[in-house]
């Protein structure tokens, strides 16, 4: 990397801020400059960064002329205002809400799926950061579509609560609490009790029955393996874990894939773990195996005896990090590697 950058994080107290923090001093991000900013109620409070503490400024009164690289790590709304805002200003944006994953002019990326999609920064100079679960699954996805091409996908997503951000962990803590002191269940956030439980719908439903999470899903996961003739399915669940999120995937290949070849496939791809125990415990888990740490970890991989051409196996990652604040970062490393620096 060359040169040291002008850096601005957008809600560094958020879930994927803090995360973001934290990785950028971890793998020595090339920062010359760095100003955090969020909205007005946060304005004031401070972050600490290298052992540094810098003030929160009042995102309705910065200049994002005085950046080059910007990440956004808030909700909708706020991105929906200000991304377009300081791309006007000549900073290029990293964007993790979901507002511009479906413009054509923003590039979707995944960088060990299609990085070659980041030549197109320069119509918008915006960069969406995919869905989490999108980014597990294109990175699990790659390789067999690589081998024997995708003609279909069938998965469940099951999503920690720190998807939802801090007040849906806190609301979880709660909840645990309460339950073993006996104590009546209070919902804020999820629509019933999170803990001990199974939600089987996250966000609301279109007139198909498809929940906002599982239609983001989709339509995103072909835009990032670049397959779009393939069919797509999800069904997304809440569930009572922290951090971490699964993934069951059953698939249908376009050519007979073996359950060695596909092993094969998977073991060489970047960014992925393969566990090939086959004794009781031998798969990863979310909470042992995924949180905290950055890979995509696969495991229970066989062929689906129930179609000729398919195969199944079971994906987890930490949702903060490669599904959210490291992809982000691993973006802006090329961005400065190969467009910026």
């Amino acid at each position: 990397m060359a040169g040291m950058f002008k850096v601005c994080v957008v809600g560094p107290s958020t879930l994927v801020g803090e995360t973001l923090l934290e990785i950028l001093e971890a793998r020595a991000f090339p920062i010359g400059e760095l100003q955090v900013v969020d909205q007005t109620d946060k304005a004031g409070e401070s972050v600490v960064y290298r052992s540094e503490e810098y003030t929160v400024q009042d995102i309705a009164e910065f200049d994002f002329s005085a950046c080059q690289l910007v990440f956004f790590c808030v909700d909708r709304a706020l991105a929906e205002e200000y991304v377009p805002l300081a791309a006007e200003a000549g900073a290029v944006v990293i964007d993790d809400s979901d507002v511009f994953r479906h413009d054509p002019d923003v590039p979707l990326v995944v960088p060990e799926v299609n990085e070659m999609a980041l030549a197109g920064y320069a119509a918008r100079r915006i960069i969406a950061n995919p869905n989490s679960c999108v980014i597990i699954m294109a990175l699990a996805l790659k390789p067999i579509n690589d081998a024997a091409g995708l003609s279909r996908v069938n998965a469940v997503t099951i999503q920690s609560v720190s998807g939802a951000g801090r007040a849906a962990v806190q609301e979880l803590a709660q909840q645990s609490i309460g339950l073993f002191n006996h104590k009546p269940m209070e919902n804020e956030v999820f629509p019933k009790q999170i803990a001990f439980n199974l939600l089987p719908q996250i966000g609301g439903l279109d007139d198909a029955g498809v929940s906002g999470e599982e239609g983001k899903i989709m339509a995103e996961l072909k835009r990032v393996l670049q397959n779009h003739h393939m069919g797509v399915n999800v069904t997304a669940v809440r569930a009572p874990l922290f951090y971490g999120h699964s993934i069951a995937l059953h698939i249908e290949t376009e050519r007979k894939l073996s359950q060695a070849a596909a092993r094969h496939a998977l073991e060489d791809a970047p960014g992925i773990v393969l566990y090939e125990a086959e004794e009781i415990g031998g798969y990863p888990t979310p909470v042992v195996e995924a949180a905290a740490n950055d890979p995509v970890f696969i495991g229970r991989v066989r062929e689906d005896i129930s179609h000729p051409r398919g195969l199944d196996f079971w994906a987890v990652a930490d949702n903060m990090r490669k599904g959210g604040a490291l992809n982000m970062v691993q973006i802006a490393e090329i961005l400065v590697e190969k467009y910026l620096g």
